[in-house]
């Protein structure tokens, strides 16, 4: 007040005033810059300085490429074994097959070589149904090739593998005119109903005990109960095809599907959980020759029959 009397005696009331209103302005203004504006204002600093050369379209774009990041990879999709019990590899790989669309959207089957069992899922990844199975009597994950064409008694021992991979597979029919899942057509591999003509095979007493070792016993074929077969296995895949994954008990899931990747790994790393884009048609292209030539479908027996007579197609 003493000075305001002091400027107003000596007639600078108005300046004084002036004075004071931009004192006000200029208070309001550092409250209002605040820290994001700060950091903003640095951001753009430390583009400008670092290379002179960037223009301000190019500082403006690498700082927008900044802001929308993601902060988390998105959520992987799995598969629903519901309740079942299923080893690490089955829930892996059947994770893979749902995150990565690997199935084209058919149903599907796990042949877990090493745990002795089967899992059906629809193509959504929902279980239909699992059993224990019978498998090749020697373990190893390839086929001898030519076998398909070979007699049974001309089938040594070791060569009695149940082979490993990703196959299309449909219903048809085997040379005495059953039913059967064909898994790998070329080879003579198929999923069918457990053979008992053999009583000192046991078959059926191996399929109850819950020993993986019990269950080798086959040519190569893949046995299920007969109940299984009839309730789930035909359901799944009548009327189409589908994809049969038999996992490996010698090399790695990754030798053998080459597109595998651990869904919660690539979760991690905060990648897309799709195939690639150049792998997809590759995959379309191999089901659908696959599905054309490869397989006999449910329904189309006039010709199977004698086709498969000159054949090893019996049920082993």
């Amino acid at each position: 007040m003493a000075a305001f009397r002091r400027a107003k005696r000596s007639g600078s009331a108005c300046s004084l005033a002036a004075s004071i209103a931009k004192g006000i302005c200029l208070g309001l203004m550092a409250i209002s810059f605040n820290p994001l504006q700060v950091a903003a204002a640095e951001n753009t600093a430390q583009f400008s300085t670092s290379d002179r050369s960037l223009t301000a379209h190019q500082v403006a774009g690498t700082r927008l490429s900044v802001e929308t990041q993601p902060a988390v990879a998105p959520h992987p999709k799995r598969a629903n074994f519901e309740r079942e019990h299923k080893s690490e590899n089955a829930q892996h790989m059947a994770d893979w097959v749902i995150d990565s669309g690997d199935n084209r959207g058919m149903p599907f089957a796990i042949v877990d070589k090493m745990d002795a069992k089967v899992f059906v899922f629809d193509a959504h990844g929902r279980l239909r149904g699992s059993a224990r199975a019978l498998l090749g009597l020697t373990r190893g994950d390839y086929t001898v090739p030519g076998i398909g064409n070979r007699k049974l008694s001309d089938i040594r021992p070791e060569e009695r593998t149940t082979p490993a991979g990703r196959f299309v597979a449909s219903l048809g029919f085997n040379s005495h005119g059953k039913d059967v899942l064909w898994v790998d057509y070329k080879n003579a591999v198929s999923l069918h109903r457990v053979i008992t003509n053999n009583p000192k095979e046991r078959r059926l007493e191996r399929l109850a005990t819950p020993t993986p070792l019990d269950k080798r016993i086959s040519y190569g074929c893949i046995n299920v109960p007969s109940n299984f077969y009839d309730h789930v296995v035909k359901p799944a895949f009548t009327g189409t095809h589908g994809i049969v994954y038999v996992l490996p008990e010698t090399r790695s899931i990754s030798e053998i599907f080459k597109s595998y990747y651990d869904v919660e790994l690539r979760r991690g790393k905060g990648t897309t959980a799709n195939l690639d884009e150049d792998t997809r048609p590759r995959l379309q292209q191999q089901d659908l020759r696959f599905g054309r030539n490869k397989a006999r479908p449910y329904g189309r027996p006039e010709r199977s029959v004698e086709e498969h007579k000159s054949r090893m197609t019996i049920e082993y």
